[in-house]
């Protein structure tokens, strides 16, 4: 049996491709789903299965389009109800693929119909599992999500309920199992995941908080839902679009790879009201940009910030992106959702500044430069997340988290001169293009941030932990 982990860093993902004797199953698919045919293709293989862990948050799962490009069947764990086709398995059932076995878990916690899959190879023997949001390394999935789209699942109840498969089903198996989760460091489906992407299962068993044998059930609910912070406002969304079905990725492209004129870039400015989504480099969109645009890079955790920042997933999106990153600009928006793409300016900014057409700049200032304006007392202004400043901060900078920053603009002071700084120049980016679209022109932003910050002398904060806790 092969068995291959395909890892997108963006999205923390990892889909699986698992082939034995020319039949291949695809669990937890991307929106663009060509890899998957292409590297079935390649092997002589043909896709049999299309199984889901469970109905995604934070991404729009590719199995429909996988399906109807295949013939494959979509698989979902028990007490799932999908708007579409797809096999229920029950608790226990086996999928036969080639000369292997697929057995379907039931393993509600995460979501209700969350299901972990067990792979079984050729000569019979149990290798590993492939357990969606259950269980992470070093984590399990956040219990606190499935509230958002159906009321009476309280997180305190899905916590227990993620306690007992935990317990009866996935720490009953064998230590040498390999486990495969749907996601990595980064991703918000969890708050504590480690940077490797498989362990044993014994490994986890020994090191992992939530599967501490002498946890009880009271115990895990309550270190579970500690620390959680706000989803990001878009998973309800996804989770939404993966049960009842959505436009072909085929179609989103046809509708958002159009090359626009200048005139016919403005007409859809202002008539369609779209949004220009400028996803250059923090560093170029700092030098020059067209009026109004909100910069979010490619080149961070591009999907992540597009949900926080953008509102409305049905957004209309005009973009401005590097010559040649049109295309992957619109998957990656697609993949959460935000198929609302109708256009790009042909030749980017460039054709926009030798238009000589209104420009705004950013003034980024260096590490050099900010030390002596901080001995001045002005104020800094901190967008990383509260836990990041907790941990350490500037002397008497303020925290205003990013994903928090629109509900909380009144705090940005418009008659006192302020620093943007986040933890190395790509948030504070996106922060300072918000403000400027909205009025603000009384701040600098800091080139690095605080990566910048903490190789200098400045007096610094550092959390340290209260011996109550210890």
């Amino acid at each position: 049996m092969k068995i291959e982990q395909l890892y997108t860093g963006c999205l923390s993902h990892a889909a699986y491709y698992v082939e034995s004797n020319g039949e291949v199953a695809i669990f937890d698919p991307l929106r663009e789903v060509e890899p998957y045919i292409e590297k079935a293709k390649e092997n002589g293989a043909i896709i049999k299965y299309i199984f889901e862990t469970h109905f995604h948050a934070d991404f729009v799962s590719g199995h429909l389009d996988l399906a109807k490009k295949t013939g494959a069947q979509i698989v979902y764990g028990p007490t799932a109800k999908p708007d579409f086709d797809a096999v229920i398995a029950t608790d226990g059932e086996f999928f036969e693929l080639g000369k292997g076995k697929i057995k379907a878990i039931h393993t509600p916690g995460h979501t209700m119909e969350s299901t972990t899959y067990l792979l079984i190879d050729e000569n019979g023997k149990e290798h590993g599992i492939i357990t969606g949001d259950t269980l992470f390394i070093g984590d399990v999935g956040r219990p606190d999500l499935a509230q958002h789209v159906v009321a009476e699942l309280t997180e305190e109840i899905l916590a227990g309920h993620l306690y007992d498969s935990l317990r009866n089903k996935i720490m009953t198996l064998s230590d040498d199992l390999i486990v495969y989760p749907n996601h990595g460091a980064g991703s918000a489906c969890g708050k504590n995941m480690s940077k490797e992407t498989t362990d044993t299962l014994g490994h986890q068993k020994k090191t992992n908080y939530a599967l501490n044998p002498n946890l009880t059930k009271e115990a895990f609910v309550k270190v579970v839902l500690s620390g959680l912070t706000a989803p990001p406002a878009y998973f309800p969304s996804n989770v939404l679009m993966n049960i009842k079905g959505y436009e072909s990725l085929d179609e989103v492209m046809l509708k958002g790879y159009k090359p626009l004129s200048i005139e016919e870039f403005e007409v859809l400015q202002h008539e369609e009201n779209a949004l220009i989504l400028d996803t250059r480099n923090a560093t170029e969109f700092a030098k020059g940009f067209i009026p109004n645009s909100i910069n979010i890079g490619l080149e961070g955790s591009f999907a992540q910030w597009v949900g926080e920042i953008i509102a409305d997933i049905k957004q209309k999106i005009i973009l401005i992106t590097d010559i040649g990153k049109e295309k992957e600009a619109i998957t990656r928006l697609s993949r959460i959702g935000y198929d609302g793409s109708i256009g790009y300016l042909n030749g980017g900014f460039k054709t926009w500044e030798n238009a000589q057409k209104p420009i705004e700049f950013i003034n980024r200032i260096s590490i050099d430069e900010f030390e002596e304006i901080y001995k001045k007392n002005k104020l800094v202004i901190d967008v990383r997340k509260k836990s990041e400043f907790d941990s350490e901060h500037l002397v008497n900078a303020k925290n205003i988290p990013l994903n928090t920053l629109q509900k909380n603009i009144s705090e940005f002071p418009k008659d006192e001169y302020f620093i943007l700084q986040c933890g190395g120049g790509y948030r504070s980016m996106i922060a300072a293009s918000l403000l400027k679209q909205k009025g603000w022109t009384n701040f600098d932003e800091l080139e690095g941030g605080f990566d910048a910050i903490r190789n200098t002398s400045l007096p610094k904060t550092t959390y340290v932990c209260p011996t109550s806790l210890l």
